[in-house]
């Protein structure tokens, strides 16, 4: 009875305090309710009293996935190919895997058959992200910056041939590049001269 008065909410994650509020119930007693649907395998814990239902869990969809992506590192933006994929800038497909960039540490974690990327960048380049769909991603322009920057340190793998150049705003681009050091531009240039 407890599990089916779950299935009614209708956030996409929850917390014990919502689950407390749901079922009528104090909040310790939710946080051992949530602990043991989680050990049953009825529900998936995200982090620290982040909750998803688990048969909502195998059924997310792309947006989805990217939100609950925010919400394991807070404060964080999808980023890199994530992001040019979900533009469709890049040819490169991404299933059940999510890269993101972070002010605190890099860091990878895997939930089940997910896996989430947090690569830390400078609070400098920590910008020219927006909400989208209710998620936090970069520009194209950005995500594109950010894996040149992290590919000239030999911290990424962009694969430039699946770039679909001609969709990049050349001017946000521009202005963009100008904001990093000259080798990130050089970097670039060296591609699209190519």
């Amino acid at each position: 009875m407890k599990y089916q008065s779950l299935r009614r909410l209708i956030s996409l994650y929850f917390s014990y305090n919502e689950v407390a509020g749901a079922l009528g119930i104090q909040p310790d007693s939710a946080r051992v309710l949530c602990s043991r649907y989680v050990s049953n395998g009825l529900l998936v814990r995200i982090k620290r009293n982040i909750y998803v239902l688990r048969e909502r869990w195998d059924y997310l969809n792309d947006n989805e996935i990217m939100q609950i992506a925010n919400i394991i590192q807070v404060p964080s933006y999808v980023s890199l190919t994530t992001a040019l994929s979900y533009y469709g800038y890049t040819t490169q497909l991404q299933q059940r895997f999510t890269e993101s960039i972070c002010v605190q540490r890099s860091f990878n974690k895997k939930i089940l058959d997910m896996e989430f990327h947090y690569t830390k960048m400078s609070r400098v380049y920590y910008s020219h992200f927006q909400k989208v769909n209710n998620l936090f991603i970069a520009t194209p322009e950005k995500a594109l910056v950010d894996a040149i920057y992290l590919n000239s340190f030999g911290k990424y793998t962009l694969d430039y041939t699946a770039l679909d150049v001609s969709k990049f705003d050349q001017t946000k681009l521009k202005d963009l590049l100008d904001q990093y050091p000259e080798r990130i531009t050089d970097q670039w240039r060296k591609y699209a001269t190519n």
